[in-house]
């Protein structure tokens, strides 16, 4: 059974063990899957929650389920079993990475901890992906994508005074920490290209999220936050804003430099707000300006005005006007329901993925 390439087989003849759920780790594993490696995941006997997960589809399964395991073959092991810790065993013996999402200490009570996985393959990736990281006073607190995005301090910096923080969507915790794996996963295969070493990686979905909120902790920042949190880039500015058409839809509005706000006033005739922009923040009054002036016409007015004015501004799309653009269907980027690997390689565009295969472990196993 050979690997499934879609990445000009970047990872071919590498094997990923996935004993995580959800949203994070399969998201990881779903993108080594891309760049070329065998994913065979592994899930308990029950399965992974996320198979009826937020919607079903005829066949029992959640289309984000199926989004999230394309390519991969999946087993059932019970790893508290004598019988099931045997056939991980073999597995981890045959394999290059291990990604699972347990909270700490769950694998070392199961027999297969860093040092157990290292004594049965020193080669070993091994990648524990959690919420809050393997140590700390945090270590065993449960939590989703915002709670820990909450603790990052990124989502005082979200919504309106008049509203108050939002969730951020999609889901940001869950994101950065898969990529963050990814990333880590793939350095420690090159550093053991180079010695031989395999890795044990403690990747925390709070702290990759942490990392992505370096805008607004970086000391110089605080000065420019007013006491609703917002700053440039999180509502206090006129030029980088969201503004409602008279329809009631959206539009994303980001002329930052000179030249993009110019274009945008000339393409008004209202070259008496050019000197506007460097008003200081919060912009309230130049953004009042700006909401009457936008509620005047619809979306496909402004559209039609500021599209072709070269302006940073860009309608609000809802999923299906995304799928239904014409750029996206040029870069091939998407197809149905199916969200490919986001990268042409030597002038190719992503290829879709396979379907997901269910297997006996028994019968995988004598396969490898």
């Amino acid at each position: 059974m050979g690997p499934f390439s879609m990445f000009n087989d970047c990872l071919n003849g590498l094997r990923v063990l996935d004993l995580s759920q959800y949203i994070p780790g399969p998201f990881a594993t779903m993108t080594l899957g891309d760049l070329g490696a065998e994913v065979i995941k592994i899930e308990p006997p029950f399965g992974d929650p996320m198979r009826t997960a937020f919607m079903t589809a005829e066949d029992g399964l959640s289309p984000l389920y199926k989004q999230l395991n394309a390519g991969k073959t999946v087993i059932k092991l019970d790893l508290k079993s004598d019988e099931g810790k045997a056939a991980f065993t073999k597995l981890v013996e045959k394999s290059d990475v291990v990604l699972e999402s347990f909270r700490p200490g769950v694998m070392a009570r199961l027999g297969f901890g860093p040092d157990d996985l290292q004594k049965i393959n020193p080669k070993l990736i091994h990648c524990a992906l959690s919420g809050f990281g393997q140590t700390g006073p945090y270590g065993q607190v449960a939590g989703h994508d915002m709670t820990y995005v909450a603790l990052t301090g990124a989502l005082s910096q979200t919504g309106h005074a008049e509203t108050g923080p939002v969730p951020i969507f999609p889901p940001m915790a869950d994101h950065s920490g898969a990529m963050q794996a990814v990333n880590s996963i793939l350095a420690a295969l090159f550093r053991r290209e180079r010695t031989g070493k395999g890795a044990f990686i403690d990747v925390s979905l709070f702290e990759a999220a942490l990392s992505w909120n370096y805008l607004s902790l970086t000391p110089a920042h605080h000065g420019t936050v007013d006491a609703c949190g917002r700053g440039e880039l999180s509502g206090a500015a006129a030029w980088y804003n969201i503004y409602e058409t008279k329809d009631g839809r959206f539009f994303a509005f980001a002329p930052i430099e000179p030249k993009f706000w110019q274009n945008f006033c000339k393409a008004l005739g209202r070259e008496d707000l050019i000197e506007r922009q460097n008003e200081p923040l919060p912009q309230d009054n130049l953004i009042a300006t700006l909401r009457d002036l936008f509620k005047a016409e619809t979306l496909d007015h402004w559209a039609g005005v500021l599209l072709p004015a070269d302006c940073c501004m860009e309608p609000i799309h809802t999923p299906d006007e995304v799928l239904d653009h014409p750029h996206v269907k040029e870069r091939q980027i998407a197809s149905g329901t199916e969200i490919r690997y986001p990268a042409w390689v030597d002038g190719q565009p992503p290829s879709a993925r396979k379907t997901m295969i269910e297997m006996d472990a028994a019968d995988l196993i004598a396969e490898l």
